[in-house]
């Protein structure tokens, strides 16, 4: 079985010994990217429908996702590999399902992630059709991520994300949270009827594909060694709290909002125009328009990050699956054919399903797959992390272990939800 070479450059940059909070940033990017529009309703449809009983588990999701997320990032450092390297190394099969669902997913996820953020904005700026709004949206994020590199991009994520976040966080507080509600529901308890809910909310709000680009972000950022772990580790803990604060206040609004007068959304993306109706009801068009704001950059930070991290991937899948170059720099996956390639890929072909929908065979395929691949990314980190290709100060502990073992789980519970959803 191959193993991966660990990472022994004497002239990569080292962690300095202060200022160390300056530095977060790519866990932020993560976290974010995951949250798109659809992970916002499924939270305000918790809240609508369960008011503040399933509080907890959102904080159990974002613990499952630092576990996730760490573990993807301490490979990378701690090999000087990618989790390309590591799935490769697992043997051939890895090849055929991420290459598959890579090509499958940025088809359709383009097209879903281009409708999403033009809902706001034909919302706000009603001059154009939606599918306008979606192409200029798709066009103008793979433009900007082609000219620009990691830093400006995680500057520009860093101000969407800080927006979003003030925007919702500040509506949680106008509709007032019931903090005694608040407190009893942070004891586990399943209401009736909601078991699939508690499992989504545990599962779903941050955890896309994007999980495993966080190791490329980081290496971006230049912490190419294991010197660096620890401030990968606050940098992964702090986005993770970040979001859960976000995934907490998305929920106080479901519930004070619409559970209490028994308002019902509509499903999907749209939903949150729903709720901008409601806002707009009870405070007038200037919350109405915010919260509009607040949609666009959750919307747009998780096209950026997908447009950027996924094409990472999908340039490391080329060089490590198809040219086989394995155990040899990575740098420059940005400036590589296969980036670009996939950059398109994203954006141009999905334009056609922003016309005519999406084909129902596609669909099962495409949510198949999907269901498939967090159950993949925990179950393989479990493997890649407890075996010989890490050096044995880095591999999992009793408690990472523990966490992952739990993410497997629940990813596999969900899996089989959704494949039954499916044939259903």
């Amino acid at each position: 079985m191959e193993k991966v070479r660990q990472a022994t450059d004497s002239t990569v940059e080292m962690p300095p010994a202060t200022g160390r909070w300056k530095l977060i940033g790519p866990g932020i990017v993560a976290a974010a990217t995951g949250v798109g529009a659809g992970d916002l309703v499924a939270t305000l449809i918790a809240g609508s429908r369960f008011g503040y009983a399933l509080l907890w588990a959102a904080v159990i999701g974002c613990i499952v996702k630092i576990a996730l997320a760490e573990g993807s990032a301490r490979y990378h450092l701690a090999t000087g590999s990618t989790m390309l390297d590591g799935w490769r190394s697992l043997g051939r099969w890895t090849s055929w399902y991420f290459g598959t669902y890579i090509i499958l997913w940025g088809f359709v996820y383009g097209a879903t992630a281009m409708s999403a953020t033009a809902l706001p904005l034909a919302a706000l700026f009603p001059i154009l059709p939606l599918w306008a709004w979606a192409m200029i949206s798709g066009l103008a994020c793979a433009l900007f991520v082609a000219l620009n590199r990691y830093e400006m991009f995680e500057n520009v994520m860093k101000f969407f994300i800080g927006l979003m976040f003030v925007i919702v966080a500040g509506v949680a507080l106008l509709v007032g949270p019931n903090l005694g509600e608040a407190v009893q529901g942070l004891i586990p308890s399943i209401p009736e009827g909601s078991a699939i809910y508690t499992l989504g909310l545990i599962g779903g709000v941050g955890g896309t594909i994007t999980m495993a680009s966080y190791g490329y972000w980081v290496n971006a950022k230049g912490w190419r060694n294991p010197a660096w772990m620890g401030i990968m580790r606050l940098d992964n803990r702090v986005a993770y709290v970040v979001t859960g604060i976000f995934v907490i206040a998305m929920l106080i609004i479901g519930a004070e909002l619409l559970y209490t007068a028994q308002i019902a959304l509509s499903s999907g993306d749209r939903g949150l125009l729903d709720l901008d109706a409601v806002l707009e009801q009870r405070f007038g068009p200037f919350v109405s328009k915010l919260f509009l704001v607040g949609f666009f950059a959750t919307s747009v930070s998780s096209i950026l990050g997908v447009w950027h991290g996924v094409s990472l991937l999908f340039a490391d899948f080329v060089r490590n699956h198809i040219k086989g170059e394995t155990g040899i720099s990575r740098e420059g996956l940005e400036t590589t054919p296969a980036f670009r390639f996939y950059l398109f890929w994203l954006t141009i072909p999905p334009m056609i399903l922003l016309y005519f929908g999406r084909p129902f065979l596609l669909v099962i395929i495409y949510g198949a797959l999907g269901a498939f691949f967090m159950p993949f990314l925990a179950i393989t980190l479990i493997w890649l992390l407890n075996s010989s290709r890490v050096p044995a100060q880095w591999r999992s502990g009793w408690l990472s272990n523990g966490l992952l073992a739990i993410a497997a789980l629940l990813f596999i519970v969900l899996c089989i939800n959704e494949v039954i959803g499916l044939l259903g």
